[in-house]
């Protein structure tokens, strides 16, 4: 049975999701942030009929959705749920839980990217870390300056306006953080943390620009940030599908738990 979750669904879902953190981080992330109660969020959850226990949870933040199931779920009632979502862009999540739900929807593009982790320091991390170039930490003040960076980075499919949103509110909400370098008064490297939640952040929009890269501004930018969460306690995450960030992130320490698919429709 699928029905919406609400604030007495609370104790449920962290059971569930607890089971694995880090894939689940922009569940908790997003439910230790905003509550239930948003215009812009919402979570069902299936539960099994013989106990009632809960098995399986939908997140729509925005118009994208993020299943979770642990074991056999209704995959067909997901689906339905989304595609009666006013604006139903991409479903994101494991491979095999969003493999399940995309049976049942007509799917325009696949991705899918390996999902890795960071649980400790180490002396690589600690001493690329500490970059000769100053790390700034930003603010909405410098929103325009790092997307600048942003929109010329062609892996980036996204659009100018959303991107300036999307990392406003991100700054304003406290739910991630940005480090960017500069030099002449633009920026030249950048990388940021998103869904930070108690337990963990993934990091994201990491980029440099081309006349600056091969000098390894990137890695010391991740490197700061990984060290910073591990410091207080989270966990960073991470994306990728790119041989060369494969050698950068597993030098630093980072390890694949798993492969993440997004879909879009």
């Amino acid at each position: 049975m699928i029905r919406k979750l609400g604030d007495a669904d609370l104790g449920p879902l962290m059971t569930l999701v607890s089971k694995d953190p880090a894939l689940n981080l922009f569940i908790i992330g997003d439910v230790e942030n905003f509550g239930f109660e948003q215009e812009f969020m919402e979570l069902w959850g299936d539960f099994r009929e013989e106990d009632g226990q809960l098995i399986a949870v939908l997140l729509r933040f925005y118009g994208n959705f993020l299943p979770y199931a642990d074991g056999p779920f209704d995959a067909a009632g997901f689906a339905e749920l989304m595609q009666a979502g006013p604006k139903f862009e991409m479903v994101s999540g494991s491979a095999e839980t969003v493999q399940a739900v995309a049976e049942h929807l007509n799917i325009r593009k696949e991705k899918q990217m390996r999902f890795a982790e960071l649980r400790k320091l180490n002396s690589t991390l600690n001493t690329t870390a500490a970059s000769a170039h100053a790390i700034r930490q930003a603010t909405t003040d410098d929103v325009d300056a790092i997307c600048l960076l942003t929109d010329q980075i062609e892996e980036f499919d996204n659009n100018p306006e959303d991107s300036r949103s999307s990392l406003r509110k991100t700054l304003e909400t406290g739910t991630g953080r940005t480090y960017f370098m500069e030099q002449d008064g633009k920026v030249i490297a950048t990388a940021s943390t998103a869904a930070e939640s108690s337990m963990s952040a993934m990091v994201v929009a990491v980029a440099t620009h081309p006349a600056f890269r091969g000098q390894g501004l990137a890695s010391r930018l991740v490197a700061r940030l990984s060290a910073d969460m591990l410091h207080e306690g989270r966990t960073p995450c991470l994306f990728y599908n790119d041989p060369q960030a494969a050698l950068i992130y597993r030098k630093l320490g980072y390890q694949d738990i798993g492969f993440w698919t997004m879909l879009y429709v």
